[in-house]
């Protein structure tokens, strides 16, 4: 599978929005994405759905579960946390604390798809603000084994803007058991696909990149450093942390 170039990332028709013009660019919100890669048959497959038609943000495209980071997400407890190259990465030109990243990903991916990823245990009776579902069931999301593997900001001229880190994590290690995935309001046609069948679906050209990103390091010992993808005054800037 050919992996599109950093620098071709990002497409005007990514997302169907209408371009700004003449107006101030909004500022990008924190954001976080989950991957899930299951390797139990002959190829890798990755979990994707499909976003409603009612959004105004890369409305029935296919994409990986994720959301925007509340201000409560950095505050939830964790069986464990991440590892430091990770820790170190996320705080690359980032004011948030890392943690708050990859328990974004696991509260969204957990409410858009119904998916239990952590460990259990005895969790407070009260719990952060989006954390109480998984508090009264006793479960403590894991950090370890989510692996930051990109961030891009959505480009300027977009009506509406994230600032998005994506994670990869083995869902043998992560997920507390073989439950299918739930269709819901925010993704719906939830299912594993291959990396080469997920290129066949009505794709955002970031989420096309991050599968080639996803390849990589799935054939690939190499220690890649997540690609970065934003503007800047002189533009376009694909670089790796």
């Amino acid at each position: 599978m050919s992996k599109p170039d950093l620098g071709t990332a990002y497409d005007r028709e990514d997302a169907g929005e209408i371009i700004l013009e003449n107006k101030p660019s909004p500022r990008p919100k924190d954001a976080a994405t989950l991957i899930l890669v299951r390797r139990d048959h002959a190829e890798p497959r990755v979990l994707m759905g499909k976003r409603s038609g009612r959004h105004d943000f890369m409305p029935d495209k296919y994409v990986f579960p994720g959301g925007r980071v509340d201000p409560q997400d950095g505050r939830a407890i964790s069986y464990t946390e991440l590892d430091a190259t990770q820790d170190l990465r996320l705080r690359y030109q980032s004011r948030r604390l890392p943690r708050a990243f990859a328990l974004t990903a696991i509260r969204e991916t957990f409410e858009e798809t119904g998916l239990l990823l952590g460990r259990q245990a005895e969790m407070p009776r009260k719990a952060p603000q989006g954390w109480q579902p998984l508090y009264d069931m006793d479960i403590a999301p894991c950090l370890q084994h989510l692996r930051f593997i990109g961030r891009a900001v959505t480009p300027p001229y977009r009506p509406k803007r994230f600032d998005a880190r994506f994670f990869m994590a083995d869902a043998e290690k992560i997920l507390i058991d073989d439950r299918p995935p739930l269709d819901g309001a925010e993704l719906h046609d939830l299912q594993w696909v291959s990396l080469k069948d997920a290129l066949d679906l009505d794709l955002p050209n970031v989420t096309r990149f991050m599968l080639g990103e996803i390849e990589e390091r799935l054939t690939k010992t190499d220690d890649l450093g997540p690609p970065f993808l934003r503007w800047t005054r002189s533009g376009h800037s694909a670089d790796r942390i």
